[in-house]
């Protein structure tokens, strides 16, 4: 399967469909007990927050929220780069990277256009005329670092919530399969509030990064440190403006999707919290277990077939019209769920599930941490250093997905076989899948950038390296200090030694 999903021999999801029949076939798991593995609760967590992100789609949310911080943040280029990352990660962290950077992609081609535009400089406020060639040279190399910014920011925006990015899911799924003793460890705000911080930390050394290597330096110019708007930039700061006025008055419809996404996500903070009781323990008592993260986001993905996308009638004052044409639609059709949802991903992680099972069932993992037991010499944070290249390098050729599914099942192995917190070594792994940089075919997001025509591979492999680095850095950075306090990383916890055979 390994083999299969680097090479995309099959389709993705047609490979993660081979433990249904190879499974039974040669005595490793009866039928019915692998395909009991393709939707468990990860996979409904990833249904109904993936729905409810078609739904912020569906209504132009999204751009409308794009569009908004843009304007607040103008058009100088240091700063326009800074509102793009933003946005971008803002919006991967809810909806898929490859939605955000469809989304985004665009809005900057069209700033860029304004921003390259053949104004005169004389007639500008930027100063005395430069030369032809300097002028084309510096707009193709922010074009360049703008374009860039929004596919980097789509990868590391999906890290920071649990429904972000598959690799996420897949961890998530992996712990409550190998160690299901693990008492939740992992839940929405606990993933949080350990992501987000990771997150907005690279973004910005990102940022830093893509500034230094394709704006410059130069403070008047980038920032705008006490100098006037030239005409290019005004130009480009009313594109953005018409398209937001283009958008219209926010929609009943949009307002409901607005308020449904705020609800959920309360709910999924609000549910276990970790340092108090959450609302799921004062409902059901003793028995908070009942309600997970997948429970929250299916019943807000039901409300969205539920509720109107016009206003009541007793909202008259909403109406655009006043003449009742029958029922109104709800806020979402399942026409529209069946167009825009990935499904592939759902079987992707059912076959990851089925394969850890498989690999648990058959002894390989047993076997496989076994082998890794010279490993107990080197320091932990050593290893985890390691293997997050090793795993940053592979990903660059594989579906981060797949490569999650394959790493975390032997990792969680290894960690045992030498008294290791699991999660010391699978949370920086799984982070690490997400740093696909490098090439255009490693992510969907890099894809797309790259078809504009203005980045040679060589743009990408050069800047994504110091990426892949940075990347590196923040994980170890994190792991080994917030990350120690939130998952009792210094203890071998009883719910990892549980699974340990004697």
């Amino acid at each position: 399967m390994a083999v299969y999903w680097c090479t995309e021999v099959l389709p993705l999801a047609v490979t993660a469909l081979l433990p249904t029949i190879l499974f039974p076939v040669l005595g490793i798991m009866e039928s019915k007990d692998v395909c009991m593995q393709y939707l468990k609760d990860t996979n409904m967590l990833f249904v109904g927050g993936l729905m409810v992100a078609v739904a912020v789609e569906h209504w132009n949310l999204h751009k409308r929220i794009a569009l908004r911080v843009l304007l607040l943040v103008g058009v100088r280029p240091a700063l326009l780069m800074l509102g793009f990352m933003g946005v971008t990660a803002f919006l991967s962290m809810w909806i898929s990277n490859t939605a955000t950077t469809a989304m985004m992609v665009p809005i900057v081609q069209a700033v860029l256009d304004q921003l390259n535009g053949n104004v005169d400089p004389q007639t500008s406020s930027e100063g005395p005329r430069r030369s032809l060639s300097d002028e084309d040279e510096e707009s193709k190399r922010m074009s360049k670092g703008l374009l860039l910014s929004v596919c980097y920011a789509a990868s590391i925006g999906g890290i920071a919530t649990l429904t972000g990015t598959g690799p996420n899911l897949v961890l998530i799924g992996q712990m409550n399969q190998l160690f299901p003793q693990n008492g939740d460890v992992i839940n929405f705000a606990s993933w949080f509030a350990f992501a987000f911080p990771t997150m907005v930390l690279m973004l910005m050394l990102a940022w830093f990064w893509l500034q230094f290597l394709y704006i410059g330096c130069n403070l008047r110019r980038t920032w705008g440190c006490g100098a006037a708007q030239s005409e290019k930039e005004r130009a480009a700061y009313e594109v953005i403006r018409e398209e937001h006025c283009r958008l219209g008055r926010m929609s009943y419809g949009e307002m409901s999707v607005l308020a449904l996404f705020i609800l959920m996500v309360v709910l999924w903070f609000t549910r276990d919290p970790r340092f108090m009781d959450g609302w799921a323990t004062n409902v059901f008592n003793a028995k908070a277990e009942f309600v997970t993260d997948a429970t929250v986001s299916l019943f807000v993905a039901v409300l969205l077939f539920v509720l109107p996308s016009e206003p009541p009638t007793y909202l008259c004052f909403w109406r655009k019209s006043q003449v009742s044409r029958g029922p109104a639609p709800p806020l979402l059709t399942w026409q529209v769920t069946q167009k825009k949802m990935p499904w592939n991903i759902v079987l992707l992680l059912g076959g990851g599930f089925a394969l850890a099972k498989g690999s648990e069932e058959s002894g390989l993992s047993r076997w496989l941490g076994a082998q890794m037991t010279p490993l107990h010499s080197v320091p932990p944070w050593a290893i985890a250093v390691i293997l997050c290249l090793l795993i940053a390098t592979f990903t660059e050729c594989a579906s981060n997905v797949a490569t999650a599914t394959l790493f975390l099942p032997v990792l969680a192995s290894m960690s045992q076989s030498i008294s290791l917190n699991p999660l010391y070594v699978m949370i920086p792994c799984t982070l690490s899948a997400s740093f696909a940089f490098m090439l255009p075919v490693a992510t969907p997001p890099n894809a797309i950038v790259f078809s504009y025509g203005l980045l040679k591979v060589t743009d990408m492999a050069k800047t994504g390296a110091v990426m892949n680095i940075i990347g590196i850095g923040c994980i170890s950075l994190a792991i080994n200090t917030w990350g120690r306090f939130l998952f009792s990383l210094d203890t071998f916890p009883s719910w990892a030694n549980a699974t340990v055979p004697v």
